[in-house]
């Protein structure tokens, strides 16, 4: 992942419908949720939600799956993955003991 990635991707995570949407698209992986769930489940309006979706989806964050007429949409996990690593790459100069804490945080839900 280079900057401009990186910037687009904490861009569409930097407002709080949107931030939302994508935490309950993670849960709900390797499934996915139609784009109305997701509506329904954050109280938004349909139509507001398709823009919030489209604009994670244009960061690479979220893909948008067509099953007949409904539109499931999914994590793009290898985007998530690639975001973490570009933020944390460089962790404490190098020093893996210093990063052992945040490791052990993810080890659970991994």
């Amino acid at each position: 992942m280079d900057t401009q990635s990186t910037i687009a991707a904490l861009g569409a995570l930097a407002q709080g419908t949107r931030l939302d949407a994508f935490r309950l698209l993670v849960r709900h992986e390797p499934e996915g949720l139609a784009a109305g769930e997701v509506a329904r489940a954050l109280d938004v309006p349909q139509n507001t939600m398709s823009v919030h979706l489209a604009t994670l989806a244009r960061a690479g964050l979220v893909r948008a799956e067509r099953r007949s007429r409904i539109i499931n949409y999914r994590v793009n996990l290898n985007q998530l993955k690639a975001l973490t690593l570009f933020l944390v790459k460089d962790c404490c100069g190098g020093k893996a003991e210093l990063c052992e804490p945040l490791i052990a945080e993810l080890i659970p839900c991994c």
